[in-house]
Protein backbone atom coordinates (compact mmCIF):
# COMPACT_ATOMS: atom_id res chain seq x y z
CA UNK A 1 0.00 0.00 0.00
CA UNK A 2 1.39 3.31 -0.70
CA UNK A 3 1.23 5.82 1.46
CA UNK A 4 0.79 10.00 1.19
CA UNK A 5 3.03 12.36 2.90
CA UNK A 6 0.41 15.03 3.83
CA UNK A 7 -1.40 13.63 7.27
CA UNK A 8 -2.40 14.91 10.30
CA UNK A 9 -2.97 13.64 13.91
CA UNK A 10 -3.23 14.82 17.45
CA UNK A 11 -3.27 12.73 20.79
CA UNK A 12 -3.74 14.63 23.94
CA UNK A 13 -4.00 12.64 27.86
CA UNK A 14 -4.04 13.69 31.24
CA UNK A 15 -1.17 11.87 33.40
CA UNK A 16 -2.73 11.62 36.50
CA UNK A 17 0.27 10.86 38.77
CA UNK A 18 1.57 14.44 37.49
CA UNK A 19 -1.60 16.14 37.38
CA UNK A 20 -0.72 17.74 33.88
CA UNK A 21 -2.39 17.08 30.16
CA UNK A 22 -0.14 16.71 27.96
CA UNK A 23 -0.92 17.65 23.90
CA UNK A 24 1.23 16.14 20.67
CA UNK A 25 -0.12 17.52 17.19
CA UNK A 26 2.08 15.87 14.13
CA UNK A 27 1.83 17.47 10.85
CA UNK A 28 3.02 15.98 8.07
CA UNK A 29 3.70 17.62 3.79
CA UNK A 30 5.14 16.57 0.85
CA UNK A 31 9.22 16.92 0.60
CA UNK A 32 12.09 14.96 -0.94
CA UNK A 33 13.29 13.80 1.95
CA UNK A 34 12.56 13.60 5.72
CA UNK A 35 12.61 16.97 7.53
CA UNK A 36 11.54 16.89 11.25
CA UNK A 37 10.67 20.31 13.35
CA UNK A 38 9.82 19.62 16.99
CA UNK A 39 8.35 22.14 18.33
CA UNK A 40 8.80 21.72 22.58
CA UNK A 41 8.28 23.56 25.33
CA UNK A 42 11.62 24.68 27.03
CA UNK A 43 10.59 21.83 30.01
CA UNK A 44 11.43 19.22 27.38
CA UNK A 45 14.16 20.26 25.14
CA UNK A 46 15.68 17.17 26.05
CA UNK A 47 13.47 15.61 23.71
CA UNK A 48 14.31 16.89 20.82
CA UNK A 49 16.99 13.91 19.72
CA UNK A 50 14.46 11.14 20.90
CA UNK A 51 11.48 12.68 19.00
CA UNK A 52 13.57 13.00 15.55
CA UNK A 53 14.45 9.58 16.12
CA UNK A 54 11.07 7.55 16.04
CA UNK A 55 9.90 9.72 13.54
CA UNK A 56 13.25 8.33 11.31
CA UNK A 57 12.08 5.02 12.50
CA UNK A 58 8.81 5.59 11.19
CA UNK A 59 8.39 7.75 8.07
CA UNK A 60 10.42 7.93 5.21
CA UNK A 61 9.60 11.02 3.43
CA UNK A 62 7.73 13.95 4.21
CA UNK A 63 8.49 17.50 5.72
CA UNK A 64 7.04 16.81 9.72
CA UNK A 65 5.99 19.49 12.46
CA UNK A 66 6.10 17.93 16.16
CA UNK A 67 4.22 20.38 18.71
CA UNK A 68 4.08 19.39 22.03
CA UNK A 69 2.05 21.68 24.56
CA UNK A 70 1.31 20.85 28.12
CA UNK A 71 -0.98 22.32 31.46
CA UNK A 72 -0.54 21.86 34.66
CA UNK A 73 -4.06 21.43 37.01
CA UNK A 74 -4.91 24.61 38.86
CA UNK A 75 -3.21 23.81 42.83
CA UNK A 76 -0.88 24.76 44.83
CA UNK A 77 0.49 27.60 43.85
CA UNK A 78 3.82 27.99 41.97
CA UNK A 79 4.73 31.19 43.61
CA UNK A 80 5.45 31.82 47.08
CA UNK A 81 6.27 34.55 49.40
CA UNK A 82 8.89 35.01 51.43
CA UNK A 83 7.14 35.77 54.60
CA UNK A 84 9.97 35.87 57.27
CA UNK A 85 12.36 38.12 54.91
CA UNK A 86 8.96 40.89 54.23
CA UNK A 87 8.95 41.63 58.26
CA UNK A 88 12.21 42.39 58.03
CA UNK A 89 12.23 44.48 54.99
CA UNK A 90 8.91 46.09 56.54
CA UNK A 91 11.39 46.59 59.73
CA UNK A 92 14.14 48.04 58.00
CA UNK A 93 11.82 50.62 56.30
CA UNK A 94 10.66 51.23 59.35
CA UNK A 95 13.89 52.10 60.69
CA UNK A 96 15.05 54.29 57.51
CA UNK A 97 11.99 56.58 57.81
CA UNK A 98 12.72 57.41 61.03
CA UNK A 99 15.82 58.53 59.85
CA UNK A 100 14.18 60.87 56.96
CA UNK A 101 12.47 63.60 57.29
CA UNK A 102 9.55 63.27 55.16
CA UNK A 103 10.17 59.62 53.62
CA UNK A 104 7.67 58.63 50.34
CA UNK A 105 5.70 55.90 51.25
CA UNK A 106 6.80 52.17 50.15
CA UNK A 107 4.25 50.66 48.07
CA UNK A 108 3.58 46.30 48.15
CA UNK A 109 4.21 46.04 44.46
CA UNK A 110 7.61 47.97 45.73
CA UNK A 111 8.40 45.18 48.12
CA UNK A 112 7.37 42.53 45.91
CA UNK A 113 9.82 43.45 43.06
CA UNK A 114 12.58 43.21 45.80
CA UNK A 115 14.70 40.18 45.68
CA UNK A 116 14.04 37.13 47.35
CA UNK A 117 10.51 38.37 48.42
CA UNK A 118 8.67 36.21 45.64
CA UNK A 119 10.13 32.62 44.99
CA UNK A 120 9.02 30.36 41.81
CA UNK A 121 8.86 26.47 42.71
CA UNK A 122 10.12 24.81 39.89
CA UNK A 123 7.93 22.41 38.66
CA UNK A 124 9.62 18.50 38.25
CA UNK A 125 9.43 17.14 34.55
CA UNK A 126 11.26 14.78 34.68
CA UNK A 127 9.01 12.00 35.17
CA UNK A 128 6.98 13.12 32.20
CA UNK A 129 9.25 12.48 29.75
CA UNK A 130 8.56 8.42 29.24
CA UNK A 131 4.43 9.35 29.10
CA UNK A 132 5.62 11.99 26.68
CA UNK A 133 7.78 9.72 24.22
CA UNK A 134 4.74 6.39 24.88
CA UNK A 135 2.31 9.26 23.38
CA UNK A 136 4.50 10.59 20.37
CA UNK A 137 4.72 6.77 19.08
CA UNK A 138 0.86 6.38 19.38
CA UNK A 139 0.60 9.70 17.11
CA UNK A 140 3.12 8.43 15.14
CA UNK A 141 0.75 5.14 14.57
CA UNK A 142 -1.99 7.49 14.21
CA UNK A 143 -0.09 10.08 11.54
CA UNK A 144 1.16 6.75 9.56
CA UNK A 145 -2.52 5.32 9.70
CA UNK A 146 -4.03 8.23 8.04
CA UNK A 147 -1.38 8.44 5.39
CA UNK A 148 -2.25 5.25 4.64
CA UNK A 149 -6.33 5.84 4.25
CA UNK A 150 -4.42 9.13 1.70
CA UNK A 151 -2.50 6.61 -0.05
CA UNK A 152 -5.58 4.53 -0.81
CA UNK A 153 -7.41 7.47 -1.80
CA UNK A 154 -4.26 8.56 -4.41
CA UNK A 155 -4.18 4.91 -5.52
CA UNK A 156 -7.50 4.86 -6.71
CA UNK A 157 -7.29 8.75 -8.61
CA UNK A 158 -3.98 7.48 -10.15
CA UNK A 159 -5.56 3.89 -11.22
CA UNK A 160 -8.52 5.89 -12.80
CA UNK A 161 -6.01 7.85 -15.18
CA UNK A 162 -3.76 4.94 -15.86
CA UNK A 163 -7.58 3.69 -17.28
CA UNK A 164 -7.58 7.00 -19.08
CA UNK A 165 -4.37 6.60 -20.91
CA UNK A 166 -5.13 2.95 -21.53
CA UNK A 167 -8.29 4.43 -23.46
CA UNK A 168 -6.16 7.15 -25.81
CA UNK A 169 -3.86 4.63 -26.40
CA UNK A 170 -6.41 2.09 -27.67
CA UNK A 171 -8.09 4.70 -30.11
CA UNK A 172 -4.92 5.88 -31.27
CA UNK A 173 -4.00 2.64 -32.12
CA UNK A 174 -7.13 2.01 -33.94
CA UNK A 175 -7.11 5.03 -35.98
CA UNK A 176 -3.59 4.57 -37.75
CA UNK A 177 -4.64 2.33 -40.45
CA UNK A 178 -7.22 4.77 -41.10
CA UNK A 179 -4.56 8.11 -40.50
CA UNK A 180 -1.78 6.35 -42.91
CA UNK A 181 -4.29 5.67 -45.55
CA UNK A 182 -4.98 8.98 -45.41
CA UNK A 183 -2.05 10.13 -45.47
CA UNK A 184 -0.93 8.10 -48.38
CA UNK A 185 -3.74 9.12 -50.75
CA UNK A 186 -3.05 13.32 -49.85
CA UNK A 187 0.51 12.14 -50.49
CA UNK A 188 -0.08 10.84 -53.59
CA UNK A 189 -2.56 13.69 -54.57
CA UNK A 190 -0.02 16.58 -54.19
CA UNK A 191 2.57 14.52 -56.23
CA UNK A 192 0.18 13.90 -59.58
CA UNK A 193 -0.96 17.33 -59.21
CA UNK A 194 2.68 18.65 -60.12
CA UNK A 195 4.17 15.40 -62.05
CA UNK A 196 1.96 14.21 -64.49
CA UNK A 197 3.27 10.82 -64.95
CA UNK A 198 4.89 10.23 -60.97
CA UNK A 199 7.37 7.26 -61.06
CA UNK A 200 4.86 4.79 -58.99
CA UNK A 201 8.61 2.86 -57.81
CA UNK A 202 9.86 5.76 -56.69
CA UNK A 203 6.44 7.05 -55.00
CA UNK A 204 6.13 3.90 -52.77
CA UNK A 205 9.29 4.34 -51.47
CA UNK A 206 8.21 7.86 -50.50
CA UNK A 207 4.99 7.02 -49.08
CA UNK A 208 7.04 4.12 -46.68
CA UNK A 209 9.59 6.21 -45.53
CA UNK A 210 7.01 8.54 -44.62
CA UNK A 211 4.56 6.22 -43.14
CA UNK A 212 8.22 5.42 -41.03
CA UNK A 213 8.59 8.62 -40.00
CA UNK A 214 5.40 8.83 -38.71
CA UNK A 215 4.52 5.71 -37.22
CA UNK A 216 3.89 6.18 -33.45
CA UNK A 217 3.07 2.22 -32.91
CA UNK A 218 6.66 2.01 -30.55
CA UNK A 219 5.52 5.22 -28.86
CA UNK A 220 2.03 3.75 -27.65
CA UNK A 221 3.64 0.20 -26.79
CA UNK A 222 5.95 2.16 -24.27
CA UNK A 223 2.82 4.08 -23.18
CA UNK A 224 1.22 0.37 -22.14
CA UNK A 225 4.84 -0.70 -20.76
CA UNK A 226 4.82 2.90 -18.61
CA UNK A 227 1.12 2.21 -17.34
CA UNK A 228 2.07 -1.45 -16.23
CA UNK A 229 5.08 -0.33 -14.10
CA UNK A 230 3.14 2.28 -12.58
CA UNK A 231 0.31 -0.15 -11.64
CA UNK A 232 2.35 -2.61 -10.25
CA UNK A 233 4.15 0.32 -7.94
CA UNK A 234 1.01 0.79 -6.55
CA UNK A 235 -0.15 -2.31 -5.87
CA UNK A 236 3.67 -3.13 -4.42
CA UNK A 237 3.38 0.04 -2.52
CA UNK A 238 5.76 1.02 0.28
CA UNK A 239 8.47 3.73 -0.32
CA UNK A 240 7.40 4.14 -4.69
CA UNK A 241 7.51 8.00 -4.54
CA UNK A 242 10.48 8.54 -6.58
CA UNK A 243 9.93 5.28 -9.06
CA UNK A 244 6.77 6.78 -9.58
CA UNK A 245 7.72 10.28 -10.13
CA UNK A 246 10.58 8.47 -12.80
CA UNK A 247 7.80 7.20 -14.21
CA UNK A 248 6.03 10.33 -14.38
CA UNK A 249 9.04 11.55 -16.67
CA UNK A 250 9.16 8.37 -19.22
CA UNK A 251 4.93 8.87 -19.76
CA UNK A 252 5.20 12.23 -20.48
CA UNK A 253 8.57 11.73 -22.79
CA UNK A 254 5.77 9.27 -25.13
CA UNK A 255 3.36 11.68 -25.12
CA UNK A 256 5.62 14.50 -26.19
CA UNK A 257 7.45 12.38 -28.99
CA UNK A 258 3.59 11.47 -30.15
CA UNK A 259 2.40 14.95 -30.45
CA UNK A 260 5.66 15.58 -32.49
CA UNK A 261 4.87 12.66 -34.68
CA UNK A 262 1.12 13.36 -35.12
CA UNK A 263 0.01 14.49 -38.63
CA UNK A 264 -3.86 13.95 -37.78
CA UNK A 265 -6.18 15.87 -35.55
CA UNK A 266 -7.07 12.63 -33.62
CA UNK A 267 -3.55 11.82 -32.89
CA UNK A 268 -3.19 15.69 -31.59
CA UNK A 269 -5.70 15.65 -29.54
CA UNK A 270 -5.02 11.85 -28.19
CA UNK A 271 -1.48 13.33 -27.37
CA UNK A 272 -3.52 16.68 -25.47
CA UNK A 273 -5.65 13.96 -23.84
CA UNK A 274 -2.69 12.11 -22.74
CA UNK A 275 -0.37 15.06 -21.45
CA UNK A 276 -3.16 16.71 -19.16
CA UNK A 277 -3.43 12.88 -17.61
CA UNK A 278 0.05 12.57 -16.80
CA UNK A 279 0.03 15.87 -15.26
CA UNK A 280 -3.00 15.43 -13.03
CA UNK A 281 -0.96 11.74 -11.85
CA UNK A 282 2.50 14.32 -10.88
CA UNK A 283 0.93 16.17 -9.10
CA UNK A 284 -0.56 13.27 -6.67
CA UNK A 285 2.08 11.25 -6.80
CA UNK A 286 4.21 14.22 -5.31
CA UNK A 287 2.43 13.27 -2.32
CA UNK A 288 3.45 9.86 -2.19
CA UNK A 289 6.21 8.63 0.29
Amino acid sequence: MIQSMTAFARLDRHIDAQRTTLVWELKSVNHRYLEVTPRLPDAFRELDGPVRELCRKRLNRGKIEVGLRYQAEAGEAAISLDEALVTQLGDALHRIGALIKHPAPVSPTEVIRMPGVLQTREADFSTLIQPALAMLDEALTSLVETRAREGAALADMITERLDGILVQVARTRAALPRIQEAMRQRLKKRVEDVVASPDPDRLEQELVLLAQKMDVAEELDRLEAHVTEVRRAVEQGGHVGRRLDFLMQELNREANTLASKSIDTETTQAAVELKVLIEQMREQIQNIE
